[in-house]
């Protein structure tokens, strides 16, 4: 078993939270009614996508009905079907939508996770159980070597991921001062070549209410394809 699939292991097996160990079960038991003949993943989601990804994709938690249902990150959500779809279009993915985990989906340099691995009550995580989760991602940014674009989907998981980069080792070099500041499509170039790029969630509070729309998430991953196949490449 390599190290990522190690990893991948112990998120799964985790019950470090009461709250959300509690929250994900009553989910996966109770379900919503359109989803009542399905079997729920009602566990932690692991991490998914190529190992040797140049990118990083940080969300912020599996959906109740979604990834705690389906055992896959942003899938079977709506939010998932607004990443895929991007993804799809500008080659990252296979297919544009993704209903399950066992419905073929590949990405090709992403790599895909989340500040915290379990569905929280009220999609609010507590600070404790970021906390807690936070080793996860440490872990893999230690493990996946070629990172070079890391796209934070919402406040919570842009501060995640600094938070990481401050309290971890996988990276030599402190962040400078000021420290980067959430706001959509923002850019930061972090030390050691890596490049932090800001996106409001494709979460339907901010899809339906037009905060997001399709223009300006696809804006993300043009910036993201142009840094990619730029110069530095």
């Amino acid at each position: 078993m390599d190290a990522i699939e190690s990893l991948n292991q112990n998120v799964i097996a985790c019950t470090n939270c009461a709250r959300l160990v509690e929250y994900r079960q009553t989910v996966a038991s109770v379900k919503r009614r359109m989803y009542r003949e399905e079997e729920y993943w009602g566990r932690p989601l692991p991490g998914f996508g190529d190992p040797e990804a140049r990118v990083l994709l940080v969300g912020l938690a599996p959906a109740a009905h979604g990834g705690n249902r389906t055992g896959r990150m942003f899938t079977g959500d709506s939010s998932g079907d607004w990443l895929y779809g991007t993804l799809h279009k500008f080659g990252f993915a296979s297919q544009p939508t993704s209903r399950h985990r066992d419905d073929g989906m590949t990405v090709q340099d992403v790599y895909i996770t989340a500040a915290i691995r379990c569905a929280p009550p009220a999609n609010k995580p507590l600070r404790d159980e970021l906390t807690a989760c936070r080793p996860y991602l440490l872990q893999e940014l230690s493990l996946l070597k070629r990172l070079r674009v890391i796209v934070a989907l919402g406040k919570i998981a842009f501060d995640a991921y600094l938070t990481a980069w401050e309290s971890g080792d996988a990276h030599e070099s402190p962040l400078s001062t000021p420290r980067p500041r959430f706001g959509h499509g923002a850019t930061y170039s972090l030390p050691n070549a890596i490049i932090l790029v800001a996106s409001y969630h494709p979460s339907r509070q901010n899809t339906q209410t037009g905060r997001l729309t399709r223009p300006m998430f696809e804006d993300i991953f043009a910036t993201v394809r142009r840094l990619l196949d730029g110069p530095a490449q």
